[in-house]
């Protein structure tokens, strides 16, 4: 009888890691049809070296070399935990494992303004930004997944701020991109484990004291032992169905802004009689989109609706102040400055 010499079967590939490389694959095609993408540019990962950002690495490198692309990790050091250091340098170790290069580490300074949470969150893309300008790459992968999705979708109701904060996180905003939004945080676990690859565990991510831990841990299971299961899968379907609206919304709103704004001395004018013309929901749109795009201010719907006063309630009503804005109503228009413009 002859010798069986056929090669034993190699293992497949793993579930979990196989819906990952297919969610990286796909981002990597649409980056490379995109009209802004670079040729040679590298893609970087975002890698703290937890589960979620340590298997979307691990896929990106499989992927990046298999469609022949450079691929590389940034590793941000925001120095707030003894040790932190060394968990960058472990972690930039891993990365270089997996293949990925360059490895850049940055350690940034966290400020206090906005709490610890967005003073982090704002230097940590800070640093991203850094990284992928000094290499001109024009796509930086994030490892938010569909968990993540619900828990900001769930903020975002908590803090009233309206359709454009239910919509949650774009698959893709600009330098980023954001593969894992429809995978479960199971899978990123299940992936590492899979693979062999040992994540680290940030003691953060269980801190009460943080509202996003306080969501993950206490108010989805809440929600899911007292409504069954598919929470965080309805949440994230909300937060896309929502997007797409608010998306279409603001397309035809900066559309028909165009025809109903002027230049003023120090700022913006909007037509009264345009603002007037139209339903509130989209009045208050124009309202908020002119004092995001000309002054960076995002109003609260207290300063929304105090504005639109000058349009459906006015009595001769002098000046509205509001965070970094000016609003007042001069012959027909209302006119926005930024604060202390006119002395």
């Amino acid at each position: 009888m002859p010798e069986n010499t056929q090669a034993p079967r190699r293992p497949g590939l793993d579930t979990s890691s196989a819906r990952i490389r297919s969610a990286v694959r796909q981002a990597l095609v649409e980056r490379a049809n995109s009209a802004d993408a670079e040729g040679d540019a590298p893609v970087f990962v975002a890698l703290s070296g937890g589960p979620d950002s340590l298997a979307l690495a691990d896929a990106l490198a499989f992927e990046a070399r298999s469609a022949g692309i450079f691929a590389g990790a940034i590793i941000v050091d925001h120095g707030l935990q003894e040790g932190s250091d060394l968990v960058a340098e472990r972690t930039a170790a891993t990365a270089r494992e997996l293949g990925l290069e360059p490895v850049i580490v940055r350690r940034v300074s966290v400020g206090t303004e906005g709490g610890p949470e967005a003073a982090a969150r704002e230097a940590r893309y800070a640093a991203l930004s850094e990284v992928a300008r000094e290499h001109g790459s024009d796509t930086v992968l994030l490892a938010h997944t569909r968990d993540d999705q619900a828990e900001t979708v769930l903020l975002g109701l908590a803090r009233g701020a309206g359709a454009r904060s239910l919509a949650g996180m774009a698959p893709r905003s600009g330098l980023y991109a954001r593969p894992l939004l429809g995978i479960d945080r199971v899978d990123t676990v299940g992936s590492c484990a899979a693979r062999g690859l040992t994540p680290w565990i940030d003691p953060h991510n269980f801190d009460p004291s943080y509202a996003r831990v306080r969501v993950r841990e206490t108010i989805l299971p809440m929600l899911e032992a007292e409504l069954g299961p598919g929470i965080a899968k309805a949440l994230a379907r909300t937060a896309d169905q929502a997007r797409e609206d608010a998306d279409a919304f603001e397309d035809m709103i900066e559309e028909f802004i165009e025809e109903i704004v002027e230049h003023a001395e120090a700022g913006i004018a909007v037509s009264v009689q345009a603002l007037a013309a139209n339903p509130a929901a989209l009045r208050n749109r124009i309202i908020r989109l002119v004092a995001q795009g000309e002054f960076g201010v995002s109003l609260e719907r207290s300063h929304t609706l105090e504005i639109a006063e000058l349009v459906t309630r006015w009595r001769g009503q002098g000046p509205i102040d509001v965070p970094g804005i000016r609003v007042h109503r001069d012959n027909g228009l209302i006119v926005f400055t930024a604060a202390g413009a006119l002395g």
